[in-house]
């Protein structure tokens, strides 16, 4: 969960929340339906946890991509190839199978907020020890157009985002960038398609160019990585010195 000072009010805010949501969903896991879990544990039991599979090494030194076998020196991955990434490097917390893929459809599409807690502690716990070591400036969440965030009332990669910051106290910045074309979902395109449909995407909105800021760009999943690469290179033209990307999933 996110550490740091709570006032007595957010103290007071987050039992009435705590309170809302036992009473809306019972304290049964909304995965398996069957097991105890509580609003702290985001609705998931410690059984379906267990089913999600963190990223360990072996991966991909420049895009996270995991390999199967044993590997003792430094790769890239044929996911880089060609990418020319922007990114000095993205992660992403656990793989994106089917346990968690399911999650993280219901908590985008189906506004299942509760999931929040169990996805935000999963980004925390794999960035947070990484990033404080690398003092990063600053958390760019991906950015939603308009449109979009309108029709899903929220942005899950802000929300995400807030988690790493109250755990790291990297102030989250979500007016750096925004996303100036309404594209099309990424799911069903090739990797080809992924890039050029967000390559102008984004649109640098700071008030003044960056000068050499370290920053972090966050979002749910990454997959080819054609929209967190589209918004670092906006960042590095911006005039940021470094930029990451860190994620819950990684997808295939």
């Amino acid at each position: 969960m996110v550490t740091g000072t709570t006032s007595p009010l957010l103290a007071r805010a987050a039992d009435w929340w705590r309170a809302g949501l036992s009473f809306l969903y019972p304290e049964v896991c909304q995965v398996c339906k069957k097991a105890r879990a509580t609003a702290e544990q985001g609705f998931v039991c410690a059984a379906c946890a267990a089913k999600v599979e963190p990223i360990v090494p072996p991966f991909c030194e420049c895009c996270g991509r995991p390999f199967e076998g044993e590997i003792t020196t430094a790769f890239h991955c044929y996911n880089c190839e060609g990418m020319d990434p922007s990114f000095s490097y993205a992660r992403s917390a656990v793989r994106a199978h089917d346990t968690l893929r399911e999650i993280i459809h219901h908590y985008k599409y189906s506004r299942a907020l509760f999931y929040e807690p169990f996805l935000g502690t999963l980004l925390a716990q794999a960035a947070a020890e990484t990033v404080e070591a690398q003092h990063w400036d600053w958390i760019v969440p991906v950015p939603l157009h308009p449109t979009k965030q309108r029709e899903r009332e929220f942005n899950q990669a802000e929300r995400l985002g807030r988690w790493l910051s109250g755990e790291t106290g990297i102030p989250l910045a979500t007016k750096l960038i925004r996303r100036v074309l309404p594209t099309r979902t990424q799911t069903q395109l090739t990797r080809e398609e992924r890039k050029e449909n967000v390559r102008k995407a984004f649109k640098f909105c700071g008030k003044e160019r960056l000068n050499g800021q370290k920053i972090i760009v966050i979002d749910d999943v990454f997959t080819t990585g054609a929209t967190t690469n589209a918004c670092a290179r906006v960042l590095k033209r911006a005039g940021a010195g470094e930029v990451c990307v860190w994620t819950v999933a990684r997808g295939t």
